[in-house]
């Protein structure tokens, strides 16, 4: 949970510098497992809005590239790298 509120809370906009694989996995384990909350919550309350969970997506969304960005910092590539990801979610 530790590295969870250090990307969130410190790290919110760093794109530069370096995000060990602990940090990096905790982050999208922690995110995971928040995210599926949200959404078994929303199916309760907003069945047909999904509100919980979209709210989350999009406060995260920021982060999510930023500890992204700086894990490919720390095995050699550059950020931008991110880029090839959302290329191939899209296409």
């Amino acid at each position: 949970m530790d590295m969870f509120i250090k990307v969130v809370r410190y790290n919110y906009t760093n794109f530069k510098g370096r995000a060990r694989r602990n940090e990096y996995w905790m982050f999208v384990l922690i995110t995971t497992v928040i995210s599926f909350g949200a959404w078994v919550i929303d199916g309760l309350l907003f069945p047909e809005q999904r509100l919980i969970s979209n709210l989350y997506s999009l406060a995260i969304v920021v982060p999510s590239v930023a500890v992204g960005a700086r894990r490919l910092h720390d095995t050699g590539k550059s950020g931008w790298w991110q880029l090839l990801y959302i290329l191939v979610i899209i296409g």
